[in-house]
């Protein structure tokens, strides 16, 4: 994160920049992004990331502390969020992004 880009400019700018990755407005007013015709995440504004992840990873990153409950969905391993404070938080958001990317891209 720069002086001159909020959290969510951010995560696009890197995010859109990998190949196939799409990036807009989903029905519920989040700004998905999507690779392939499948989600690799979503933002809501500048304050929180929400993510889907195969239940083994979900312990593993809840197990680090890097996820939370999701709280549409707040007794379910799968659906995950990530709060955005800091300039690390924005670095770890970009980083889950990119293991469900890495995933749906088979690399």
């Amino acid at each position: 994160m720069t002086d001159t880009l909020t959290a969510s400019e951010h995560i696009t700018l890197i995010v859109t920049s990998w190949p196939d990755v799409t990036s807009g407005y989903g029905s519920r007013g989040e700004w998905a992004f999507k690779v392939n015709g499948h989600e690799i995440g979503h933002l809501h504004g500048d304050s929180v990331a929400h993510f889907f992840f195969p239940k083994p990873l979900w312990r593993e990153l809840k197990a680090q502390g890097r996820i939370t409950h999701h709280p549409v969905f707040p007794d379910a391993q799968g659906p995950a969020a990530r709060r955005i404070r800091t300039a690390e938080d924005v670095e770890d958001v970009i980083a889950m992004m990119r293991m469900n990317y890495e995933r749906l891209v088979g690399k």
